[in-house]
């Protein structure tokens, strides 16, 4: 009896153990992860759904929706001048380019305008007042090699509005061959046409010992006809 009343006094002086049971930590970082996941998920829910109450969400895709339209817009205009500019800058290059040669081909032309209108007035001159028909003009030769002679004349025809003429010119060259009179068994055949003047030029084959004294030229019609003669001293 005295040792159950010693007992009961003994355990209501001691102090009260709380009994746990202990876990290892693998198993309490696997917990402790597993809540904070947990956590993290209702807070990105309720986020998301704050977002969608709000209508946040929706206008922020279609704000988004609306910048990546004009984004390919834009790019497609850019792509679009690029080409146009490409294909403006090729046609400015042709354009430059047609322009140079057209500017040079005036000046030439201009050139030789000039030219010809010297030469009308210097042939006008040269014709007598009261001159008609054709008449050669300017007969020169000189040889070029032994045996080879350049001739050049001008042929021309007087009045103010001359029919068109059509016919041949025979290139006649003479002169000494071994201290003798020599001159050409056939003369240099050549076609010729002309309205108011035409340069004539070409080349004479001689013996290559023979001294040329002279060359006479004359022109007939495509009948045969003789219509003008020159011979030129050398």
């Amino acid at each position: 009896m005295r040792w159950k009343q010693f007992r009961r006094r003994v355990s209501v002086t001691l102090p009260r153990v709380i009994v746990r049971t202990h876990l290892p930590w693998p198993l309490r970082w696997a917990a402790a992860a597993l809540v904070l996941g947990f956590s993290g998920a209702i807070a990105l829910w309720a986020f998301e759904l704050g977002k969608d109450l709000a209508g946040l969400d929706r206008a922020a895709k279609e704000e988004l929706f609306r910048l990546r339209q004009e984004v390919g817009q834009l790019r497609d205009e850019n792509a679009r001048l690029a080409s146009v500019g490409h294909t403006a800058e090729s046609l400015l290059r042709t354009e430059k380019a047609t322009q140079e040669h057209l500017a040079q081909s005036l000046r030439q032309l201009e050139a030789e305008n000039q030219s010809l209108k010297a030469d009308l007035g210097f042939f006008e001159r040269l014709l007598p007042a009261t001159s008609e028909g054709l008449m050669i003009r300017g007969l020169k030769a000189e040889s070029t090699s032994p045996g080879q002679w350049r001739f050049q004349m001008l042929v021309m025809q007087s009045g103010k509005s001359p029919a068109e003429f059509s016919g041949r010119y025979e290139v006649w060259p003479s002169g000494q061959l071994g201290g003798k009179a020599w001159s050409a068994a056939a003369p240099v055949v050549k076609e010729i046409q002309l309205r108011q003047y035409a340069r004539a030029e070409g080349l004479l084959d001689v013996p290559p010992d023979a001294v040329i004294k002279s060359i006479q030229v004359r022109v007939l019609d495509a009948r045969g006809a003789l219509r003008a003669t020159h011979t030129a001293r050398l």
